[in-house]
């Protein structure tokens, strides 16, 4: 008898809801404004020599990290 009661209260209250008259929508006015895209574009014809950085170890930080071991590891000695 609860469950029925409560079902009747929730489509009573959701047929409620959805018969409230909708609110009017504020319209905005747009305003439209003309860009001009002034873009020079400099072309050197001289090669550029970039630098590239040598590291010893590659991804020495993430190993690190993950070699970590805690005291449940260990071996114990009986």
């Amino acid at each position: 008898m609860k469950a029925v009661l409560t079902f009747v209260f929730f489509i009573f209250i959701a047929t409620t809801a959805m018969a409230q008259a909708p609110k009017k929508e504020v319209k905005v006015k747009t305003m439209t404004m003309e860009v001009e895209l002034n873009i020079t574009i400099a072309q050197d014809d001289a090669p550029k020599t970039e630098v590239a950085r040598l590291y010893k170890f590659k991804n020495s930080r993430v190993k690190k990290a993950l070699k970590f071991t805690t005291k449940n590891n260990r071996s114990k000695i009986a």
